[in-house]
């Protein structure tokens, strides 16, 4: 038996033979080329097939780990846009006359070489990035596409160098135990994916980890960060009655996940789902959810070359809709823009496009783009208890420009006959501060609110969540997005209406004491954490809520916030 230590970066226990995950490498050719202009057309195809198949793993982890986790593939997107980067490219190619594939790697190695001689760990961490797209974008410029997962046929613990963010998503996660990775920290994206898959994980365990041989035994410990090679038998039971542990909580979960979310003194919430297409709908009546609090509806933009017609989007609006009924289902507006590209829609480059033309400001200065959506959803939700949701409000002039457009789509649609929802409830997303600090005021001209904290976050603490630097700052733990949440419940309590969260934060188990104890109605999570978030809710009471809450909002730190909760509401602990 031998033991490893390592960086603990996904919670619980792995047991399982090893599977190492070793990519052959890229070979690179350089040399001369007389065509720079048909080099560089080559290029812009290749990156064209990179953008469509990073939508197509964004899409893969929202559904698998959720849309904070799958934002690593949004920021790819951007680094494939990086104009310094293409610039240094487009020189090697014009200039040198070098072939695109060696230009690209030439280029992309030396900007990761330098992130990793920064002294910083979320810096250094993203050289990984530049690797992952930038071997994504040379595969497709070689016509290759092997992939060493295709050898992943039994379950097993993954080993490796390291796993880049394309790496981990593609698994066959139903072969996959867990991962220990000889590289990478808790920032790094094996860490962040397994967290969002519930996979045990340990990273930065060192080269002894190369050591490991297929179909050894293994043990991951994610709590502790620790890798057990062959394991004794008195060791493996030990972890083993740790596993059940486990396993027991999760299922006694599962059992009781379609009885609703009430506290211990009789105060009952909504437990609803995030989904992002029609294939999520299954997995979330499966865990339970009364509706829909997040239904995304950018999944029918992306990964194709085209605008959806309208009547697509009605099929798959009504689709959703009559799967749960009479359950809410509430759709978010198109929301692209800031990190959401999609190129077949011409969006002018913006020199900070989280705080430029997305979400609800594409929508309205483009109503060619917006009205077919809004007709779509008018159409699916008559007969049904569908509503719509606007992302990126900041005014109430917002509010009003946009309930123009609707009613404008409605009386067209009665003019040609069609059935639509007379009565649709609106609501509005709070990510902007602006339209927290205005949440009074908005309160009075729609019928909801759901909070988003990834946003709202970002904005409160002016820390971009894509950019490695500050992205650990842009945490919805802070006392100042608490305050916020607060301010925007009372106000909308105030006016008779309810409010939601759709964030990160309403499917972790340190924040919904607080989020219930602050009054929040509906709690909208990816359908994994449904279970865990109803137990949670059944095993305390409002009153206790209340006190935690209070008492969190005078604290100083994000530390101190979660610190306090797994002592005081002991529940949140998994074991």
């Amino acid at each position: 038996m031998k033991s490893i230590s390592g960086i603990p970066a996904s919670y619980g226990i792995a047991i399982g033979p090893a599977f190492v995950f070793d990519r052959a490498e890229i070979v690179i050719e350089t040399y001369s080329i007389k065509d720079p202009a048909a080099e560089w057309k080559r290029f812009e195809e290749a990156r064209k097939k990179t953008h469509l198949q990073l939508d197509e793993v964004y899409l893969k982890t929202v559904e698998e780990s959720g849309e904070e986790t799958a934002e690593i593939f949004n920021a790819q997107k951007l680094m494939l846009e990086d104009p310094e980067l293409i610039k240094s490219i487009k020189t090697r190619v014009e200039k040198d006359l070098t072939n695109i594939e060696s230009a690209l790697y030439e280029t992309a190695e030396s900007y990761a070489q330098q992130l990793e001689a920064i002294d910083d760990e979320y810096l250094s961490a993203r050289a990984l990035d530049i690797r992952d797209v930038s071997s994504r974008c040379l595969r497709n410029l070689l016509g290759t596409t092997d992939s060493p997962a295709d050898g992943l046929k039994t379950p097993s613990v993954i080993v490796a160098k390291d796993l880049t963010p394309s790496d981990t998503v593609l698994l066959n996660k139903d072969f996959v135990l867990g991962f220990c990775t000889a590289e990478g920290g808790s920032t790094s994206h094996t860490a962040i994916l397994a967290r969002g898959l519930g996979i045990p994980a340990v990273v930065g365990a060192g080269t002894e980890i190369e050591d490991i041989q297929n179909g050894e035994d293994l043990v991951i410990d994610g709590d502790a960060g620790e890798i057990v090679i062959n394991p004794d038998p008195d060791a493996l039971k030990e972890f083993r009655n740790r596993q059940e542990k486990f396993y027991k909580i999760k299922a006694e979960a599962e059992d009781v996940t379609h009885q609703p979310a009430v506290t211990t003194d009789g105060h009952q919430v909504e437990i609803v789902a995030n989904i992002g297409n029609v294939e999520g709908v299954q997995a979330a009546l499966d865990a339970g959810a009364e509706g829909v609090g997040l239904l995304r509806s950018e999944f029918l933009y992306l990964e194709r070359s085209s605008l959806p017609s309208e009547e697509e989007q009605y099929q798959k609006y009504k689709t959703i809709a009559d799967a749960f009924g009479d359950k809410p289902v509430i759709l978010r507006t198109l929301d692209v823009g800031g990190d959401k590209d999609i190129p077949y829609i011409d969006m002018p480059r913006e020199a900070n496009p989280f705080l430029g033309v997305r979400a609800i400001r594409l929508c309205l200065s483009r109503p060619e783009l917006f009205k077919p959506q809004l007709r779509a959803a008018l159409r699916a939700g008559h007969g049904n208890n569908l509503k719509l949701m606007f992302p990126m409000v900041a005014t109430v002039d917002d509010v009003i420009k946009t309930k123009e457009v609707l009613e404008e789509c409605r009386d067209e649609l009665k003019k040609e006959g069609y059935d639509v929802a007379e009565e649709m409830d609106i609501g509005i997303m709070i990510e902007i501060p602006s339209a927290a600090i205005m949440a009074d005021q908005l309160s009075e001209v729609v019928d909801f609110f759901s909070i988003g904290t990834n946003d709202l976050s970002q904005y409160t603490l002016a820390a971009d969540r894509t950019n490695a630097q500050v992205a650990q700052s842009a945490s919805g733990f802070q006392p100042a997005v608490f305050r916020l949440i607060k301010g925007v419940i009372d106000a909308a309590h105030a006016n008779g209406k309810w409010v939601g969260l759709c964030g990160e934060m309403a499917g972790e188990l340190l924040a919904i004491p607080i989020l219930l104890g602050l009054g929040l109605d509906e709690f909208s999570m990816n359908p994994p954490a449904i279970p865990f978030a109803k137990q949670l809710i059944r095993a305390i009471s409002f009153e206790h809520a209340q006190q935690v809450a209070q008492t969190a909002l005078n604290l100083k730190s994000d530390t101190e916030i979660r610190e306090y909760i797994q002592i005081e509401v002991p529940e949140v602990n998994l074991g």
